[in-house]
């Protein structure tokens, strides 16, 4: 009976294969250029690919703290990778998705609650915590893989365009969930190693850590600044500016401009 009910808390939700699916098919759509809009394949190729990271990034913090000692994951339904039974699905899926939409910021979203209590050890603590956000690198390396493996060729341009603005969501999503922001991941590595009363002081401001990030981000000069940082990361992996550009440029199917068909 227990074997039954662990098996039925870890099936892969029907939910998550429906995006799976629509990313496989949007995927090919923008690879054989089958729809007479590419940027509406592009669209729904990069948005049901961001969700799966997104769901794939809970996953990791929920996995590893059921090895971790917290065994109450599974009946939450966190290790279905069923985006809808996250705490707070707004949060998690919603928001980050109109991000992506509205200013090609790979958002972190939240999140699973984890029974702390039942975990011991500092290691493990930062060790969940750090799930998440070295899921985005990983699947950052596998968007990046074509570029720096130079295995480009026979790619189709809106394709390539598509994985380098997929790339560059992840490599966005890694960095500012690695931020050492209460309320973040970043902060999660670190908080098991801080003394009792820094914590009690930082506490009350972990609800308002998204929100602070996001409004410096909305500061120009921060604003650069970060996305210098991004562009650095893929160049070194062998994307250009103007892939990500035009990736972006087509996603945005409403507003795309002319340039991006005409210089690719």
């Amino acid at each position: 009976m227990a074997t039954t009910s662990h098996t039925s808390e870890q099936r892969i939700s029907p939910v998550f294969l429906g995006i799976a699916a629509v990313t496989a098919v949007t995927g090919w759509a923008t690879w054989t250029g089958f729809a007479e809009l590419p940027g509406v394949a592009v669209f729904l190729f990069v948005t049901a690919a961001w969700v799966i990271s997104l769901c794939l990034h809970e996953y990791a913090h929920a996995r590893t703290a059921l090895h971790s000692g917290d065994i109450t994951v599974g009946s939450k339904g966190y290790l279905s990778l069923n985006p809808l039974a996250y705490t707070h699905a707004l949060l998690s899926i919603v928001l980050p998705v109109l991000f992506v939409i509205m200013g090609g910021i790979g958002l972190p979203g939240g999140a699973v609650f984890i029974e702390r209590g039942r975990i011991r050890g500092r290691w493990r603590h930062s060790l969940i915590s750090a799930a998440g956000p070295l899921t985005n690198v990983l699947f950052a390396a596998v968007c990046t893989a074509p570029f720096w493996l130079n295995a480009l060729d026979g790619v189709p341009r809106e394709f390539r365009y598509a994985l380098a603005f997929l790339a560059l969501l992840q490599v966005s999503a890694a960095l500012l969930n690695f931020l050492p922001v209460p309320g973040l991941d970043g902060y999660g590595v670190i908080e098991p190693w801080l003394s009792p009363s820094f914590k009690r002081q930082v506490e009350p401001f972990a609800p308002f850590g998204l929100l602070f990030v996001f409004a410096l981000l909305w500061v120009p000069a921060v604003n650069h600044v970060f996305f210098d940082v991004i562009d650095s990361i893929l160049a070194s992996l062998g994307i250009n500016g103007l892939e990500t550009y035009c990736g972006q440029d087509l996603y945005r199917f409403w507003q795309t401009s002319d340039f991006c068909s005409v210089t690719g």
